[in-house]
């Protein structure tokens, strides 16, 4: 296998190009991808739009399609998508996301969890939408997803002044979508404390972004009552 040159680059891996329409993402920790590439080749057989993908030589390698397309961040900064259409998107793809059943869990309650699904994640392709970087998934309740994303969006819009309009401007649709209940989006109180101590221990997380969970929790629910 031909390790071609980089054409991406992430918190915690890196992506590189590879023959034959393929790239190949590398964690720079060591990290085991061999369960996340079982996790989309499940996805992928309940029809959910992910990457084919293949385990690598090395246990922190993962080969998978390459996409053609821009991110929905790329998408909303050039104008092709509205704020409007990028939130409604995200809660339609968390929705399907959470209508396939657990991979390996027995809880007839839980589903497979992206658990850092926001517009850098999702490509959208001449097919429609691929959401990508499933590296954090797990299995458990779906309310704990919808808070992680909401959160996520909250924070960069409180902590990432290059795309703060945007992420704000995707936060109220997505809640909208979700189902307004007690002004959170339909996520329930429990959820989102729990995304926020995963987000406080969370290793990649600036200083500054850590600090300001409280801030971020507070701007859901304010934006959740608008």
């Amino acid at each position: 296998m031909k390790i071609g040159e980089l054409v991406g680059a992430g918190r915690t891996a890196d992506v590189f190009a590879l023959e034959g329409g393929r790239v190949l993402r590398r964690y720079r920790g060591g990290e085991d991808a061999t369960g996340e590439a079982a996790v989309m080749a499940y996805l992928a057989e309940h029809g959910y739009p992910v990457p084919a993908a293949w385990p690598g030589a090395e246990p922190g390698d993962l080969v998978m399609q390459r996409l053609s397309g821009p991110t929905m961040v790329e998408a909303l900064a050039g104008g092709a998508i509205t704020a409007a259409w990028a939130g409604e998107t995200l809660a339609g793809l968390l929705g399907r996301l959470h209508a396939i059943p657990a991979r390996v869990s027995d809880d007839p309650g839980h589903r497979v969890l992206h658990l850092d699904l926001h517009p850098e994640n999702v490509v959208l392709t001449a097919q429609g939408p691929v959401v990508i970087d499933w590296a954090t998934s797990e299995e458990g309740p779906p309310g704990l997803d919808t808070a992680m994303a909401a959160l996520i969006l909250a924070q960069a819009a409180l902590t990432m002044p290059a795309v703060a309009v945007m992420a704000r401007a995707v936060l109220a649709p997505l809640l909208r979508h979700l189902g307004d209940t007690g002004g959170t989006g339909g996520i329930e109180a429990e959820h989102l404390a729990l995304a926020r101590t995963r987000r406080a221990a969370n290793p990649t997380l600036s200083p500054d972004e850590i600090g300001r969970l409280d801030e971020a929790v507070a701007l859901i629910a304010a934006t959740g009552r608008s």
